[in-house]
């Protein structure tokens, strides 16, 4: 930080004779130059600078002491905030209104004394405001509190102190703990997605996830890294998936989050916030229930510009997605950047790394916990994973059910032959092991399987293997049969119509209904074609005969 003549460079001798007159200091000098230089030497002495910040108003103190907690430097906006803004005037208003006998804030108070000064520096993020402390000044007030403060350490920033608070007992309510269930819903996408099945909904943080993790690219699988994160233990795979999430920069929480839509061309750093967030978190106790609500407050009181460069709320364009409502200003934080914050913690939750609660009438989690290094490792305690051993179970009607403790890898090789039904429910907790997926066999699904290259035989096989040869004997002579001559039989749902006497099914085929009847069933009926029988029975109506539409009637009546 530059120190307090050149933090003085740009203040005429109108400002300078302010300070001299607020510190109590006679100043010769007649020039800015001169008075500069004879100013600074007077601030900067030890015992005089020690007396006058005793002479602070208490809330003057605190813009002091918080600025010293954070290294001498606050950016501008998130200082202003807390302690005021300073007035914008030229010299001939400044000294016919005298702002520094009747100052607005604290930063005014600060300001007119020189104690405050304000420029731009460069950080990671880019070119920041920042109200500071020139650097000498700095240091003397570091000295002056190092001698009347018994405990100097209050003054630096403890990244081990928590923010927030542990939660309330209506807090904690009911609590929900981290498993690993993501593992299965990845499986299922990766099998969507190798199968071209497009409408089945997923997280939209999931298809984010596996493209950061290098399993998909432009959701087209990977076959490789597919391979290996499937056939990796449930440990490894989940290991995975974190990693590649706390490094990722192309995983953007923000744009992410459902409750919010991002436009425009704005650009925001997920990586470097996701690494500010994890830093508050983790100085929360662990294995202790802790309050959200409380911990994104502290964290909006003393942190709040976390992701923000220079304190700017208002270039980015965010709109709230119930209503197209821009939120725009410091006045959204709590539906953008709080909302954030919830969002991570819930995104360490889905990826097994914390326990959540719901209290009681809550909508959404109240409380988190953090597991221990020590408590994931202790598989007596509370396995956050388990062994892939369940079997899976094949009925001759060609439905199937696979266990969610069955190998993952089986799974996403079976789902690629079949149909797929609901599965039911999600666990709850890592003893809820029990959770079925549902598939059935069919003509259309092999034939689809088929058409990617997939064999009959090979859904055979793999049956045969998972099932200790437990398939029934009618599915496995239906899969050889459909293997050697595809499909014998089919099913249709077609429209028909039938008339009293055969002498009216003769008329209508020399009518002009002709061309909208298809096969002959019987003297008496006969297949309508396709999105026809409105024409049909239009056309009967110019015979003479009306006709009775049973399956609008079957559709009212249902």
């Amino acid at each position: 930080m530059p120190d307090l003549i050149h933090s003085l460079l740009n203040q005429d001798i109108g400002h300078l004779r302010i300070i001299a007159d607020l510190w109590g200091l006679d100043l010769d000098s007649t020039d800015s130059d001169s008075a500069r230089d004879e100013l600074s030497a007077s601030l900067l002495d030890f015992n005089l600078l020690a007396d006058h910040l005793d002479s602070l108003p208490p809330a003057a103190d605190s813009a002091i002491a918080a600025l010293l907690a954070s290294n001498g430097r606050i950016a501008w906006a998130t200082f202003t905030r807390q302690f005021g803004d300073i007035r914008e005037m030229g010299a001939g208003k400044r000294d016919r209104e005298h702002p520094h006998r009747n100052p607005i804030s604290v930063s005014e108070i600060l300001f007119y004394r020189g104690l405050l000064a304000r420029a731009f520096f460069e950080t990671d993020k880019g070119s920041q405001e920042f109200a500071y402390i020139p650097n000498d000044m700095f240091e003397l007030m570091i000295e002056e509190r190092r001698k009347n403060l018994a405990n100097f350490a209050d003054l630096a920033v403890n990244n081990s102190e928590p923010l927030g608070r542990p939660a309330s007992p209506a807090e904690k309510g009911t609590e929900i703990l981290a498993d690993d269930f993501i593992l299965d819903d990845a499986t299922s996408m990766l099998a969507a997605l190798r199968m071209g099945r497009s409408n089945w909904q997923f997280d939209l943080r999931l298809g984010a996830l596996l493209a950061s993790t290098n399993l998909i690219t432009n959701n087209n699988i990977q076959a490789e890294p597919v391979k290996t994160f499937l056939e990796s233990s449930r440990k490894d795979a989940l290991k995975m998936l974190y990693d590649s999430w706390l490094k990722s920069d192309t995983f953007n929480e923000l744009k992410l989050m459902p409750s919010i839509i991002c436009e425009g061309e704005w650009k925001n750093s997920p990586l470097d916030t996701r690494k500010t967030i994890l830093g508050f978190i983790n100085s929360v106790p662990a294995n202790k229930w802790w309050s959200i609500a409380s911990f994104v407050q502290a964290i909006k009181q003393k942190h709040p510009d976390f992701q923000r460069p220079a304190g700017d709320y208002d270039s980015w364009f965010i709109k709230r997605a119930s209503d197209g409502q821009y939120l725009r200003g410091f006045d959204s934080w709590n539906e953008v950047d709080g909302a954030l914050i919830r969002f991570i913690i819930n995104t360490l939750h889905w990826l097994g790394q914390v326990d959540l609660a719901v209290g009681e009438r809550a909508t959404e989690a109240t409380a988190f916990r953090i597991m221990s290094k020590v408590e994931s490792q202790k598989s007596d305690l509370r396995p956050l994973t388990f062994d892939e051993n369940g079997k899976i179970g094949v009925s001759s009607n060609g439905k199937i059910s696979i266990s969610r403790d069955a190998p993952r890898v089986v799974r996403y090789q079976i789902a690629r032959f079949c149909e797929w039904d609901e599965f039911v429910g999600r666990a709850q907790t890592v003893e809820t092991k029990n959770i079925n997926y549902k598939y059935h066999i069919t003509a259309q699904s092999l034939k689809h399987a088929k058409e990617q290259g997939l064999k009959a035989e090979q859904l055979l096989s793999l049956l045969v293997k998972h099932t200790d040869g437990k398939v029934p004997p009618p599915l496995v002579k239906a899969l050889k049969r459909w293997e050697a001559r595809g499909t014998e039989a089919r099913a249709e749902t077609q429209t028909i119509l039938r008339v009293s006497q055969p002498e009216v099914l003769e008329e209508m085929r020399k009518s002009k209904a002709a061309k909208y009847l298809g096969e002959v069933l019987s003297p008496t009926a006969v297949i309508v074609k396709s999105g026809a029988i409105q024409k049909v029975t239009e056309a009967m109506i110019e015979l003479g005969l009306f006709a009775e539409d049973l399956s609008s009637r079957m559709k009212d009546e249902g």
